[in-house]
């Protein structure tokens, strides 16, 4: 994830200590933990959902996966995840709401000291479901909408997921919670940006999250519609202007890119004339950053208890939880790919061992390269640079 807000306008959020080592104050009641060297960890808790996205990382269905993982054997993971103190635990699916015991393995991981954040559509955010969420301590969610109305239902395959989506944000912001709205580029709702941030304003939303579109599950069947190099250019510059005109407004929106790390490369150069002050400061941080950090910073189970190096590279296991824990694979310096992505600059393609900005992007979204070229140290294709600005030396920057 780019922090935009906090590189450009330098705005503490929480979430700076992961990203960048640092700690931000009390947000929403929610306090930053320590800076922490174990991973993210996103739990497909189940493949079962009530929409059809067009762009499902996970293929999901209204039915579950064969071999879901049983409520013993998942908390059994929670208490190991707990014991390892990751930092945060990602309830996702699917659609994780779909699972009973979904707020009981939530609660369970707070109790155990995780941190357990839901990435949930929002049609189930019923006032019932944020209540017992809330009762039990979960006022972190992030929600879904890929489009206004008319869009986002075409997008996810349901008419009404737009309303009912919005009705649950509601209801969580009424609640307490702290909401990230997600928005997936794609050529079909590009258009709809600016109106994605006002919604986000005009609904007392604290946080918005620009992702682009992974080559994974159903989401690969969108390759033709994903944004060209110059579409995606002109999207990106435009939520960099967004952010700093909402900054100099004093308006209180956090806003991120996700799943593209030739975005800090570029907000570095954007950086050079529209904020130039600010540069070495975002250097700095990007460098701490390091960049993608699939199999290091960041990894995923999968609802069958498979372990990947990120939720977008099902493709790769690297072990299975209901064979020995994940915090054992996850230390285990023999399982190959892992070791490959924790020093991974020599397996990159020569554009990116090449490319002066390597330490800020770290070779983008290894998941998405495999995708397309069928190799996972072939190029990502969704990296924008142009050989000019690849070329560039890091001096210009640390000045």
């Amino acid at each position: 994830m780019l922090n935009v807000t906090r590189l450009l306008c330098g705005t503490p959020s929480p979430g700076d200590d992961l990203r960048y080592g640092e700690r931000a104050p009390l947000h929403h009641g929610i306090a930053a933990p320590a800076v922490h060297h174990r991973p993210v960890v996103v739990w497909n808790v189940t493949r079962r959902c009530n929409l059809a996205c067009a762009h499902c990382y996970t293929a999901s269905t209204q039915r579950p996966a064969l071999g879901e993982l049983t409520h013993e054997e998942a908390c059994a993971v929670v208490a190991d995840l707990a014991r390892f103190e990751v930092p945060v635990i990602l309830f996702s699916g699917g659609e994780p709401l779909l699972r009973e015991d979904l707020i009981e393995l939530m609660a369970l991981a707070r109790s155990l000291g995780a941190q357990p954040v839901l990435s949930t559509n929002g049609t189930l955010l019923t006032s019932p479901t944020v209540r017992r969420l809330a009762e039990a301590g979960i006022l972190r969610a992030g929600i879904s909408l890929d489009g206004l109305e008319a869009t986002n239902d075409q997008f996810r395959g349901v008419t009404g997921a737009f309303q009912d989506a919005l009705a649950g944000i509601r209801g969580c912001l009424e609640a307490g919670f702290r909401v990230s709205l997600r928005f997936t580029l794609t050529r079909y709702n590009v258009g709809e940006l600016d109106a994605i941030f006002d919604l986000a304003l005009r609904e007392g939303i604290q946080r918005l999250c620009i992702y682009h579109l992974a080559y994974a599950g159903r989401g690969r069947t969108l390759l033709p519609v994903d944004l060209g190099h110059e579409e995606r250019r002109a999207a990106i510059a435009r939520v960099f202007q967004r952010t700093l005109e909402l900054h100099e407004k004093g308006l209180d929106l956090e806003v991120l890119t996700v799943d593209n790390h030739a975005d800090g490369a570029y907000l570095l150069l954007w950086a050079l004339e529209h904020v130039p002050e600010r540069v070495l400061e975002i250097h700095r941080l990007l460098k701490s950053n390091g960049g993608n950090s699939a199999g290091a910073g960041i990894g995923c189970i999968d609802e069958r208890g498979r372990v990947h190096p990120d939720q977008f590279w099902r493709a790769q296991v690297l072990g299975d939880v209901r064979q020995r824990p994940f915090s054992a694979i996850w230390q285990d310096d023999s399982v190959p790919l892992l070791g490959q992505l924790r020093q991974r600059s020599s397996h990159l393609p020569e554009r990116c061992r090449s490319c002066r900005f390597l330490p800020l992007c770290n070779g983008n979204l290894r998941a998405r390269a495999e995708a397309a070229t069928g190799d996972p140290w072939g190029e990502d294709p969704a990296c924008y640079l142009d050989a000019r600005e690849r070329a560039l030396p890091v001096a210009a920057f640390t000045r």
